[in-house]
């Protein structure tokens, strides 16, 4: 067989191979069949050398023009496998948009966030602003600066954490007030709310808790604007319908004190095991600012007067939603929070 019949018989070879090939593996089998060094359409490129001179150019040209054929041939089935593999890829890994989607279960915002924020809400909305500050605290704001120096009796009330002589775990909320009348001139109307802890754990107190504190100083103010914003904020927390007293109380830095009573929530006042049969139940101390607290942020005793109270979250959150274990709050119940 000559060669320009060997030229054409290997081209219905090649269109043959061609047609069958369905994987990338079998088309570079092919390639090297054909293309490689000891291919076939290398063995015919050797062979034009045994071709009488006059013959060669005529040759040379058929077979260049059929390993070009080749090579554009293996360019294009190579892209057509890749498609096909796509496309093969994309029908196994095909989602289904018809069926139901899976839910994403949505978790609750704790009890102590909703009653914090609450809280927040009704003093704000009376002109209070929010206002923080340190939880690792100097023992001169949490105590002296408050009226509470270091031989006072008051001390023993509260069960302290000490990091150092000077440094503790702030025991109430009340440092910010200080820090707040060292910054500002009156009139101050600010809340303060936070995490407080105190060495103490049972039933109805936990080391760590949550305390909402307000002070209000300006010209003129007196125990009869205490009264009336403590029992608007009970009403409005608890409603219109809930009993409010004052009864005498001591606390250092406000002179005179009170501790404010609410009619109780389980019972309206006719008398539980809640209440102690009492009807009553306390929810926050108050009272008018010490004059000897205006000493340290330098405030006229003459000029300025105020007042100031504190209540815990947890008490306001236990008495609103019925809780009779303060503990349930911090051990993450999933049961008991999905209520909220």
């Amino acid at each position: 067989m000559d060669l320009k019949s060997q030229i054409h018989s290997l081209e219905d070879d090649i269109r043959r191979a061609l047609s069958g090939i369905d994987t990338q593996e079998a088309l570079e089998r092919f390639r090297i069949d054909f293309l490689g060094k000891r291919g076939k359409l290398t063995f015919l490129v050797k062979q034009l050398g045994k071709l009488p001179k006059e013959e060669r150019p005529e040759a040379g040209k058929a077979i260049n023009r059929l390993k070009s054929w080749v090579e554009e041939a293996l360019i294009q089935r190579r892209e057509e496998l890749k498609d096909l593999l796509h496309q093969k890829k994309l029908k196994q890994e095909r989602v289904d948009i018809s069926l139901p989607g899976r839910g994403v279960p949505l978790g609750r915002e704790h009890p102590i966030t909703l009653v914090s924020r609450e809280i927040t809400e009704i003093f704000v909305g009376m002109g209070f602003e929010v206002s923080e500050g340190p939880e690792v605290e100097l023992d001169y704001y949490n105590f002296e600066a408050l009226n509470i120096p270091k031989d006072h009796p008051a001390r023993d009330m509260q069960d302290t954490f000490y990091v150092s002589d000077n440094v503790v775990l702030r025991t109430h909320t009340s440092p910010v007030q200080v820090r707040t009348m060292e910054k500002k001139r009156p009139p101050v109307r600010v809340i303060t709310l936070g995490a407080v802890y105190r060495c103490d754990s049972d039933v109805t107190h936990t080391p760590m808790f949550h305390q909402v504190e307000g002070l209000l100083v300006d010209r003129g103010i007196s125990m009869g604007d205490l009264k009336g914003i403590l029992t608007r904020f009970v009403h409005m927390m608890f409603g219109k319908d809930i009993g409010v007293r004052f009864r005498p109380s001591f606390f250092p830095f406000t002179e005179p004190s009170a501790e404010v009573d609410i009619q109780c929530v389980i019972c309206k006042g006719r008398g539980c095991r809640v209440c102690a049969q009492t009807g009553w139940l306390e929810i926050l101390g108050c009272g008018m600012v010490d004059p000897t607290v205006y000493a340290f942020v330098d405030y006229d005793p003459e000029v300025y007067s105020g007042f100031a109270w504190g209540l815990g979250v947890e008490r306001v959150a236990m008495l609103k939603y019925g809780i009779n274990d303060l503990r349930s709050f911090f051990e993450n119940d999933i049961r008991f929070l999905s209520q909220f």
